[in-house]
């Protein structure tokens, strides 16, 4: 009897997605002090992951991708972060985007009124993804930050679709990405009814874009998150959703790919310093010191509690999305991460000494990435205002003094 014969095409699921970011990170950490030190976006690290098919990630394997789950895109998000944080963060934004579109149900766009053409779209966004487009987001604005109530950008409609006008500030790999999801205020709504109706659209790049380099940070120096100006028309389908005025609802009942996502690319930066310090401390004869040993010690115990609560909170988002135990579980990962990768970067620091603040020296570049996880969206402070807010027995987005998102 004749042998079937044996099937050619590479496996694409999230574990090959793991084995390909670990072949990846000895690179992206080799490449990661010039990328630093210039505050260059680093292409290198994006043609690989494009060669590798990682832009698909998040896309549903029918579709070109390898249909990763929240789990998986935590796992391959702390091995990119570990091996270079900003290109782990750039590659995040892409991945909020891909995996927010494959992972909300078609049952819930089709109960919040999406036309028929809503679900060729979303996969015509996932598909173009799996071949090698990438995405950014540009939602946070000078003077608002983050919060999407406060979104000053405005869409209006037109004969063909929508014109959008606005800058947004922190856009990572601005310049660099093919579209950008954008949020934008409705500037035909009535002020009076105290709805913002802020939509989601995916805009493509090209004329009516224009890069500000506004990027010049302490950390993450390598993400090009420059400010970006849109004055552009886009056509009907670019409505994410295909419904106006869903961003808030989706942010506030589905937090994930706005909180947690950031989790796993901090809890890689804060492994990596710990990989980091034991190597210096080896490389210099401390690791005979039993001060800094407890230093080294303390802070492995602290990232492996912090890979901990990530993965259950990506194992939750998995089983029961939008849940509020699940959403409880969101937030402590971002405030866990937050604060952990900080406070163990700072602690590793002191340990190595002051050879180990030298520009150039993995630990000090380690400890400036670490330091944004508290000030990403959402902030530690507003994190744990959301915890307490909770543990208080209130609503924890509707009954803070200033609106959450």
């Amino acid at each position: 009897m004749a042998e079937a014969p044996t099937s050619t095409k590479p496996r694409r699921d999230g574990a090959r997605a793991l084995d390909l970011a670990r072949e990846l990170r000895p690179r992206f950490a080799e490449r990661a002090a010039d990328h630093d030190r210039h505050g260059r976006f680093p292409q290198a690290d994006f043609a690989d992951l494009r060669e590798a098919g990682l832009y698909g990630l998040m896309v549903p394997a029918e579709l070109g991708g390898f249909g990763a789950s929240f789990s998986e895109y935590v796992k391959v998000a702390a091995e990119l972060g570990r091996g270079a944080g900003s290109t782990a963060l750039v590659f995040n934004m892409h991945a909020s985007v891909t995996g927010a579109l494959a992972h909300t149900p078609a049952e819930l766009v089709r109960l919040l009124g999406a036309p028929k053409r809503y679900l060729a779209d979303r996969d015509a966004a996932l598909a173009a993804a799996a071949s090698g487009s990438l995405y950014g987001v540009a939602m946070s604005e000078r003077g608002a930050g983050s919060r999407l109530s406060r979104t000053a950008a405005e869409y209006r409609r037109t004969e063909g679709g929508y014109r959008i006008t606005g800058a947004k500030a922190f856009v990572s790999g601005a310049g660099h990405a093919d579209a950008y999801l954008v949020t934008a205020r409705n500037g035909s709504a009535d002020p009076e009814t105290g709805d913002p109706q802020v939509s989601y659209f995916l805009v493509p790049a090209g004329a009516g874009i224009r890069v500000e380099e506004t990027w010049d940070s302490l950390g993450m120096r390598a993400t090009g998150s420059h400010d970006v100006h849109f004055d552009v028309e886009v056509d009907a389908g670019a409505l994410l959703g295909g419904v106006e005025g869903l961003t808030l609802m989706i942010a506030e009942a589905m937090p994930q790919w706005l909180v947690a996502s950031y989790s796993a690319v901090y809890a890689g930066v804060a492994r990596a310093a710990v990989d980091a310090a034991a190597d210096h401390l080896r490389s210099r004869g401390l690791g005979c010191l039993a001060p800094a040993r407890a230093r080294l010690g303390r802070a492995e115990a602290a990232v492996a509690a912090l890979e901990l609560v990530v993965a259950e909170a990506a194992a939750r988002i998995d089983r029961d999305p939008g849940a509020p135990e699940t959403n409880r579980w969101v937030w402590r990962a971002k405030l866990t991460a937050g604060d952990t990768a900080a406070q163990v970067a700072t602690s590793l620091l002191e340990a190595a000494g002051a050879s180990a603040t030298r520009r150039g020296h993995p630990l000090e570049r380690l400890y400036r990435d670490a330091r944004c996880g508290a000030l990403q969206p959402a902030t530690s402070d507003v994190c744990a205002d959301w915890l307490g807010t909770a543990a208080l027995g209130d609503d924890p987005d509707h009954d803070a003094e200033v609106p959450r998102w």
